[in-house]
């Protein structure tokens, strides 16, 4: 009995000193968080893991060359087959302040019109039906 206690509060305590590490490599010193950019695209490439996904897209610029976006968000299980190759997409994004187009998403629109929004998090996102319920950041 003593043991199994033992092993479980080692265990937990294990837990607790990695889990500041793995927090604080989750900055976001690299992107703006006072500026956002929203963006209409093609889906290039959905890359769906955990914990970071990317989803990368064109997109046209005022001279109509293609720019190739890509943008973080957490890899939540709802959103596995959410994005198809060729799906037009509307993404709003803070960008990385090296100018590089790359960005941490804060909403994504898609096809139907379904609202994807940032919640509690950064990059961790949600449907929603109206995007004026989600949590003001």
């Amino acid at each position: 009995m003593k043991t199994k206690r033992f092993t479980s509060v080692a265990l937990v305590a294990g837990l607790l000193i990695f889990s500041v590490p793995l927090r604080a490599h989750h900055g976001y010193a690299a992107f703006y968080t006072t500026k956002q950019v929203t963006l209409k695209g093609t889906v290039v490439e959905w890359h769906w893991v955990s914990p970071h996904s990317v989803l990368v897209f064109d997109v046209k610029d005022d001279k109509g060359n293609i720019v190739q976006w890509a943008t973080e968000f957490g890899g939540k299980s709802f959103m596995r087959n959410t994005f198809k190759v060729g799906d037009e997409v509307t993404v709003t994004l803070e960008p990385a302040k090296n100018g590089a187009p790359v960005g941490r998403t804060l909403t994504v629109v898609l096809p139907d019109g379904q609202v994807l929004v940032a919640q509690r998090g950064p990059g961790t996102l949600s449907p929603t039906e109206n995007p004026s319920d989600s949590p003001k950041r």
